[in-house]
């Protein structure tokens, strides 16, 4: 098998010549149940386990292996189980902080050129979600394609699409009915030999379709949405890794119920450019944009020119953001610690000089 018809680069050229591998081959992780993992190199396809060092890697905080990730294995013979000796670095990768109180970084996918954020067109039409899926794909360093599917399910399609366009900073917005098969004409320019997508969005938005339409045949169940609010259930399990006909590899996800930042102040930063671009223009370079006088950002609010949805989402990306890095980051907790030391120390100075004036003030 071609290495690189699965994704074989000069970066990955480069990274491998960098070290002495030994009797290990280069190979590409397509899919994990458990603790196994599908690999596929110029070998063949088999599956492969992971080595006891690479085992103790990960424990220390190393990267453990998933899907879209290139790694050294040692195959002892063909139709053998492979054993995993460690992941090569990666260029991309889209993360999640993952379910649960724990702050732990996921990794969904890896070595991604392009991100197809799928957003459906009927009653599960929702711009914020596309928002925080933006920011982390920004922070993945693979490329944003907006994809809204279901356009036989909406009356109102181009008045959806240009509102999307509104908040895609730049990205491609792509409108297409995965169920009828039409509109994938702008999506075919992105499916390039060699070349990796990852399918990203929540559950019921019709990923599955997509897949069996990019595949040209049924390699995914599908599920009808619930009619009272549009949600889906998981018809993918698991991610996995297709070569589609033009040559082009296509990473297909789970459906996401919810989608925690992991690590995304340049991406929130990014996907919320207008917003900070009026911070900027404000007063008071601390401007919370809330009563203060001169605020840019609460004045385009009031003008019609920023939709005060979006300002909510930013600031609730943003708090999620700075209280993730306090989690992660002893430094930070210090510095915010220190910060509310200070206002009670000057909240308690307030009060006890308001008793020293007879309560006047």
């Amino acid at each position: 098998m071609d290495l690189f018809g699965l994704g074989w680069s000069k970066y990955f050229e480069a990274m491998w010549n960098s070290k002495e591998w030994g009797s290990a081959v280069p190979a590409r992780v397509i899919s994990q149940q458990k603790k196994f993992w599908a690999i596929a190199g110029e070998f063949g396809e088999c599956w492969a386990e992971a080595a006891g060092k690479l085992r103790l890697a990960a424990a220390e905080g190393g990267d453990w292996p998933t899907v879209g990730d290139w790694v050294a294995v040692h195959v002892e013979n063909p139709g053998s189980t492979a054993v995993i000796q460690e992941v090569l670095p990666r260029r991309s990768q889209f993360v999640r902080k993952s379910a649960g109180k724990a702050a732990q970084e996921q990794v969904l996918a890896a070595n991604i050129d392009t991100a197809l954020l799928v957003s459906a067109l009927d009653g599960d039409f929702n711009p914020r979600r596309v928002e925080r899926y933006l920011a982390q794909c920004w922070e993945s360093h693979a490329k944003p394609v907006i994809v809204l599917n279901k356009a036989d399910a909406c009356a109102n399609t181009a008045q959806l699409a240009a509102e999307m366009e509104n908040v895609a900073g730049g990205a491609a917005v792509l409108v297409l009915s995965a169920k009828r098969g039409l509109g994938f004409e702008e999506l075919e320019k992105y499916l390039v030999r060699g070349e990796t997508l990852v399918l990203l969005g929540s559950s019921g938005v019709g990923k599955s379709t997509i897949v069996n339409c990019l595949m040209r045949r049924v390699i995914q169940g599908v599920q009808e949405v619930r009619a009272s609010d549009s949600r889906g259930r998981h018809t993918t399990t698991a991610r996995e890794l297709f070569e589609l006909p033009s040559g082009a590899l296509l990473i297909d996800t789970p459906g996401l119920r919810e989608l925690q930042l992991w690590g995304a102040e340049e991406g929130v930063s990014r996907t919320f450019g207008d917003v900070q671009s009026l911070a900027m223009q404000c007063r008071f370079t601390d401007c919370r944009h809330e009563a203060e006088p001169g605020c840019a950002v609460r004045e385009a609010v009031q003008g019609g020119n920023l939709d005060l949805a979006r300002l909510e989402n930013w600031r609730k990306l943003s708090r999620e953001q700075a209280f993730l890095r306090r989690k992660v980051d002893p430094g930070a907790r210090l510095e915010q610690k220190e910060h509310w030391k200070k206002i009670h120390r000057a909240a308690r100075q307030k009060y006890e000089q308001r008793e020293k004036d007879g309560g006047k003030r």
